[in-house]
């Protein structure tokens, strides 16, 4: 009878620098350090770190952080994630690292996937992480980002970027959306989604959704879109015409086209988009379902236009899927 290998948790090492956000700092334990498996066990152990012996580390805030752990906890991680400071210096000024940073960050193994959240992205950058590579950062940074790393491929107009092993975050709580987005990537939407309800957040928001919304929050005045978007998850599995929906709020096509875009940062043919394919993940993580009911029930009506949907938005086809989380 064969022994079972030893259960060992994801382990990710958060970066504390000085100047940092409280708010960003305490994401990756609040989200991480609640995905837990089927037996209860702990899937991620979250440990902090600074770039120097143990001790204080300065907040942009009126107190600071102990931290208990140097910089060779870097070397532990499975993944680096470096939240968001306002005291970079050079890091952000001129675009290179410190010695005491790079000393740090030279201890990070080959092949750890390094995380950034909002400004965290400048140190990726400095460390020439980036390089190549697409990422974003807080939109009120996105320009001056790219004038200093003119490597980088910037979009400045989304939540998220996962480049596999190089991941970057827009500010504060795109955070949160990315930690999620990481948590479903490696353990899927049932893991995710019981972090989401355990932190009272939305279990997903896609990364190209916009970072900023000219009018996130409707005028009082103006009726809401919600029960069109409730009146459409309760019959995801029928043909859903923009016309039904914007019938749900009384408006006309062209109006609640527009009202949906402010509330929701992109168009209700997105949305829609987006609703199937976590279906569609649901079901084929908790079901036995065939492919073809599975597209069905999810709204894609043949298993190849899932498929098509799948790949465009995982990267993975329907099959491949169902085999990693099941």
């Amino acid at each position: 009878m064969g022994t079972q290998s030893p259960f060992h948790p994801h382990r990710v090492v958060v970066l504390a620098l000085d100047g940092l956000l409280p708010f960003e700092l305490g994401i990756p334990q609040r989200i991480f350090g609640r995905a837990k498996d089927a037996e209860g066990r702990h899937l991620y152990e979250v440990v902090t770190c600074s770039i120097r012996p143990p001790g204080r580390v300065e907040a942009e805030a009126d107190f600071s952080i102990l931290v208990e752990n140097g910089p060779e906890a870097l070397a532990t991680a499975d993944t680096v994630v470096i939240p968001a400071s306002y005291d970079l210096g050079p890091v952000h000024d001129e675009g290179v690292l410190t010695d005491e940073l790079a000393a740090a960050l030279a201890l990070i193994r080959p092949g750890t996937r390094l995380v950034s959240i909002c400004t965290g992205g400048y140190v990726l950058a400095a460390a020439g992480y980036l390089d190549g590579r697409p990422a974003t950062t807080h939109w009120a940074s996105a320009e001056h980002f790219q004038r200093l790393f003119p490597k980088v491929r910037v979009d400045a107009d989304v939540l998220f970027i996962d480049d596999g092993d190089v991941l970057t975050s827009a500010g504060v709580a795109a955070g949160i959306d990315l930690c999620i987005h990481i948590v479903r990537r490696d353990h899927g939407t049932a893991v995710a989604n019981e972090v989401a309800r355990r932190t009272v957040v939305p279990p997903h928001r896609d990364g190209g959704q916009a970072q900023y919304i000219q009018r996130p929050v409707p005028e009082p005045q103006l009726a809401s879109t919600t029960a069109a978007r409730a009146w459409a998850l309760a019959r995801l599995h029928e043909p859903i015409q923009l016309r039904d929906m914007a019938a749900q709020e009384s408006m006309s096509v062209r109006t609640f086209t527009r009202r949906f875009r402010e509330e929701a940062g992109i168009s209700a043919g997105q949305w829609l988009t987006q609703q199937r394919v976590e279906r569609a993940r649901h079901l084929l993580e908790s079901t036995d379902f065939s492919v073809d009911q599975v597209a069905h029930d999810s709204g894609f009506g043949t298993a190849q236009s899932m498929r098509q949907h799948l790949q465009t938005a995982l990267g993975v086809t329907p099959t491949a899927y169902r085999r990693t989380f099941r």
